[in-house]
Formats: C-alpha cells, sequence, structure tokens
C-alpha cells in the first residue's frame, strides 16, 4: 500500500511555478500594451499639429492653410491669415505650446498656449487629419485627467 501514494502531489511544485510565470508573463504583456496603447494612440494627430506649427513658423502659409482642409467659402485664406499670419496675434508660432492632447470620439482637441494670450483649441479629425478650431477647448463629459494629475504631483510647485 505504500507505492500507492508515492506519487501523490509529484510535480506540483513546477505546476505552480509554470502558473506563476505565466500569470506574470499575461501581466506585463497588457502592462506594456497600455502603455504603448496610451502613448501612440493620437501620434499621427499629433504628427499632423506638429508639421502644421512648423510651417507656420517657416511662414508658409499657403501649406499651412492646406493642412486645414476648410471650405475656401467658409473661412477664406484671408481669415486663416487674420487669425494665423504674421499681424496675427498668434504670428509667433515659436513661443507655442501644446499644453494638452485630449482623444475625444472621432477626434482630437489639442489645447495650444501662447505666452500672455488665451490658449487656442485645435481640434484633428482622426479619418482624414483635418485641422480645425476646436469647438470645446477640453472634450465635454466626464473623464479622466490622469496625466495632468502626475504633472500636478511630480511639477513645479506655485510659491
Amino acid at each position: 500500500m505504500a507505492g500507492y501514494l508515492e506519487g501523490y502531489g509529484a510535480g506540483e511544485e513546477r505546476r505552480e511555478t509554470l502558473l506563476k510565470r505565466v500569470a506574470l508573463i499575461v501581466v506585463v504583456i497588457l502592462v506594456a500594451g497600455g502603455t504603448l496603447f496610451l502613448i501612440f494612440r493620437n501620434y499621427s494627430e499629433k504628427q499632423t499639429v506638429k508639421q502644421y506649427l512648423t510651417l507656420l513658423r517657416a511662414g508658409n502659409y499657403q501649406a499651412a492653410y492646406a493642412m486645414w482642409h476648410a471650405d475656401p467659402r467658409e473661412y477664406p485664406f484671408q481669415k486663416f491669415m487674420e487669425d494665423w499670419g504674421p499681424k496675427s496675434s498668434h504670428a509667433s508660432a515659436s513661443s507655442l505650446h501644446i499644453e494638452n492632447v485630449e482623444a475625444c470620439g472621432s477626434g482630437v482637441v489639442f489645447g495650444l498656449t501662447y505666452p500672455g494670450q488665451e490658449p487656442v483649441s485645435l481640434w484633428v479629425e482622426r479619418a482624414n487629419n483635418a485641422i480645425s478650431f476646436s469647438p470645446w477647448p477640453q472634450c465635454p463629459g466626464r473623464h479622466w485627467h490622469m496625466l495632468a494629475f502626475v504633472k500636478s504631483l511630480f511639477g513645479k510647485k506655485n510659491q
């Protein structure tokens, strides 16, 4: 009868170790995948806004206007120049700072700030990377602001 229970539990430690390793690998993959998703979710739209701002800084207003994808009857080039040209309040594109980027339905809202001026919100449509003024300063509704929270924890404190 001693041989009957001799092999009971054999391989249990090996099975536990394998289960722990698989669980750890799954957790690492989920964390890495989530992090990569958050980093690259708005990558194309960010590149579009950066290219737009580069064109403004270079004074290539025709190419910047072409990125705007506006109906010339509703937003003619003259109006664009009033808003973004060298005599506009947004003429100093080099001092521009992208404050926040927020995914919102079919597009992304970019909050742009100029020193000493009111912020400007741009909308970039995901389908065709068309740039326009955003209808909101940030996405409507309740949502988490994790990046702002992290910045408040580790950023400079106003004294």
